[in-house]
């Protein structure tokens, strides 16, 4: 008997997140000279500085947001996803995908406006978000008078290390780490997880369609279509 496995777009949010940066990444190495990248992909640097912020330039703004899928080679880029596709779909499952964009949206907003703010340098990648996930994963409970020793371990290795390096630090930007390690924190204890089935609903609604079912055809309630959780992009036969 032949069995079928589904392969399904599982973790919306990060799956395209991840194709977004290999294509941008693509596009600047092999079609575009490198220009894409530091034309778009990457946050200005302080106002006043040499491609500093301008206030003037509508794409500026944009690039605020669009800095988190600029990477300056493959190596940069496999050194963060290594944390995104393992962390995004634990996040998605725990607090829902428009939840997880809103993070994503957040943290690139935040750590954009503090390099304009303070670096004389531009910014460009995913490291602000991937110390997000990293924070944002070690919190396990929303108890507002508890905070979990994973949490505080989580912050003094990795965010105790970049204060450490920081004066060492010339390609990295320190700040934008500790940015996304305080976004993350903010968004542990401020956003409640996706609200979980019980056994007992399900228990209750099995009974329910158990008696359904014990009713003449004529008193059934019309079967709806179930939807699925996750988008199916194919099958394999085995």
């Amino acid at each position: 008997m032949k069995k079928k496995f589904r392969v399904t777009y599982n973790a919306p949010v990060t799956l395209t997140f991840a194709i977004m940066c290999v294509v941008i990444l693509l596009l600047n190495d092999f079609l575009l000279g490198k220009h894409l990248i530091p034309a778009i992909f990457t946050a200005p640097a302080r106002i006043g500085s040499n491609g500093g912020f301008n206030y003037k330039s509508g794409l500026d703004y944009f690039r605020l947001f669009l800095h988190i899928l600029g990477h300056t080679d493959w190596n940069h880029l496999l050194g963060n996803f290594a944390f995104i596709l393992l962390l995004g779909p634990l996040m998605e499952e725990r607090y829902g995908s428009k939840m997880v964009l809103l993070m994503f949206v957040v943290t690139a907003f935040v750590t954009g406006v503090i390099n304009v703010c303070l670096i004389p340098r531009p910014l460009l990648g995913a490291s602000g978000v991937v110390f997000m996930l990293i924070i944002l994963a070690s919190i396990t409970t929303l108890d507002k008078n508890v905070i979990p020793l994973t949490f505080i371990f989580v912050v003094a290795i990795y965010l105790g290390r970049e204060l450490i390096n920081a004066p060492k630090a010339e390609n990295i930007s320190t700040v934008a780490h500790i940015a996304g390690g305080l976004c993350g924190s903010m968004f542990g204890f401020m956003v409640a997880p996706k609200a979980k089935r019980s056994p007992k609903k399900d228990k209750e609604e099995k009974t329910v369609t158990d008696e359904e079912n014990k009713k003449p055809s004529f008193f059934k309630r019309r079967s709806e279509p179930k939807e699925e959780d996750s988008t199916v992009v194919g099958t394999l036969e085995i």
